[in-house]
């Protein structure tokens, strides 16, 4: 596990060690000089002089493994809702953005609200459509970066550090962000939001859901990614997909990327998965196609909502491979001359 305090103790011995102490004849020393004005200056916020002491050079930060061990590092205390290891969190998310040239969305990156009287954010940035007319359609790719904070201690460890749920998604949406901000291909404008409060009940989504409705936006779907740190094991494909036969999305993104990326988990109807992440509330508000992916399948992982979530656990090639397969797919949907991807009609 990455120490972060560590590299902060190293910033702060070499700011004081600057040269060695030499003995003087104090009567020959001067007065000290009169007191002059000095203007206020605020006070640096010491969160922020935490992230950019450990991450001077964010570039290097790119990498699935570093992005991961980072968002489920013990010093981020399970990125809980309101937590200065949230904080942290935002901020190096914020850093990765205007690093890949990802502008925000609003003025900033963030979307405040209230989170149950907890000041929260969800993180927002876009890259336009490079299309006059497909830009106004608009891809949502998100992830919530929040967790729960502290679990049920095992031994002294108390932190319930977040990796497969869900700094794994995080990561995720991160590295799709840098490509597309890299390779500025996309026709149509992908919207990628992380999302704080999601295990407090969906309310980051939700917030953000209902402040793009007011903005009479027109998003085409949504693709929410959660939990994909670890692989299912004897399928014929990567993840599921949350209310598989509410549209045509599987069958759609597997043909733009050429392989069967997406499959069915009868768990995630029987468990009714669709209402219960990021992606439902953009289903309630536009009614388009909003889903999540996800490889954990309630038997490849034991410690959701446990201390044991650690980034060690993680299988690295795992989610680089998702990542990789994901990107045709989502180009294509990016790029097509109309909107394939359509709701299923119903049948009673």
């Amino acid at each position: 596990m990455r120490k972060i305090l560590f590299y902060i103790l190293i910033g702060s011995l070499i700011t004081s060690c600057g040269t060695a102490l030499q003995s003087v004849d104090e009567s020959k020393v001067p007065p000290p000089p009169p007191p002059v004005s000095i203007p206020d200056v605020p006070k640096p916020d010491p969160t922020k002089a935490q992230v950019t002491m450990v991450f001077p050079d964010v570039d290097r930060m790119k990498s699935v493994k570093r992005t991961i061990e980072f968002l489920a590092a013990d010093e981020l205390q399970g990125r809980d809702t309101g937590s200065q290891g949230i904080e942290i969190a935002a901020q190096f998310i914020e850093a990765r953005f205007k690093n890949a040239g990802v502008a925000p969305y609003f003025e900033t990156y963030r979307d405040d609200f209230k989170a149950k009287d907890k000041d929260a954010f969800n993180i927002v940035g876009v890259v336009e459509g490079n299309d006059p007319k497909l830009k106004n359609e608009i891809i949502i790719i998100g992830a919530h970066y929040d967790h729960i904070g502290k679990a049920k201690p095992v031994g002294d460890d108390v932190i319930a550090n977040g990796a497969n749920d869900n700094a794994a998604g995080t990561t995720a949406v991160l590295a799709l962000a840098d490509h597309f901000a890299k390779a500025k291909t996309n026709k149509r404008t992908i919207i990628f939001t992380l999302y704080s409060a999601e295990e407090k009940g969906l309310l980051g989504s939700k917030h953000l859901a209902k402040k793009l409705k007011k903005e009479n936006i027109t998003p085409y779907v949504m693709f929410n990614i959660e939990m994909i740190g670890v692989p299912m094991k004897d399928k014929d494909h990567l993840v599921y997909i949350s209310g598989y036969d509410l549209s045509n999305m599987p069958a759609k993104f597997n043909e733009y990327a050429g392989e069967k990326v997406i499959g069915f988990l009868p768990k995630a109807k029987e468990f009714n998965l669709f209402r219960r992440s990021d992606n439902y509330p953009f289903y309630q508000e536009f009614g388009i196609p909003a889903h999540t992916i996800s490889s954990f399948d309630f038997t490849n992982f034991d410690h959701y909502h446990g201390v044991g979530d650690e980034a060690d656990k993680m299988d690295i090639a795992f989610m680089e491979n998702v990542i990789e397969k994901l990107i045709p797919g989502l180009e294509r949907m990016a790029n097509t001359p109309n909107q394939e991807i359509k709701m299923n009609e119903i049948k009673n």
